[in-house]
């Protein structure tokens, strides 16, 4: 059975070492909020560009079969920090994108 940790990719820049903890930050608040769909309809990757460096920027991109594609930033130089920063900035952009749907579908 696929699990919404199993639809997250995390690309090469981070080390095999960090993976379990990404992976325990990311999830618990953001699973809640994708749990109104099958983890089939959901595909996230997280990613980071220019690592170590004072440009760094983490990016966590997600895309919800029937929603445009999410997409959260964090220019925060803590990687683990980054995480929790895009992981609450997508939980937040999810639950705006929701409330929409459903006020669309009341009226």
């Amino acid at each position: 059975m696929t699990t919404m940790k199993d639809r997250l990719r995390i690309v090469p820049e981070f080390r095999t070492d960090e993976h379990e903890r990404i992976l325990e930050l990311m999830f618990g608040k953001l699973e809640r909020r994708l749990a109104r769909w099958d983890p089939e309809q959901v595909e996230l990757e997280l990613s980071v560009k220019d690592r170590d460096t004072p440009k760094q920027r983490m990016v966590l991109e997600c895309w919800i079969a029937g929603q445009d594609r999410f997409v959260a930033t964090s220019t925060e130089q803590d990687l683990m920090k980054a995480v929790v920063e895009v992981r609450d900035t997508m939980r937040r952009q999810i639950n705006r994108a929701v409330t929409k749907r459903e006020a669309a579908r009341k009226r």
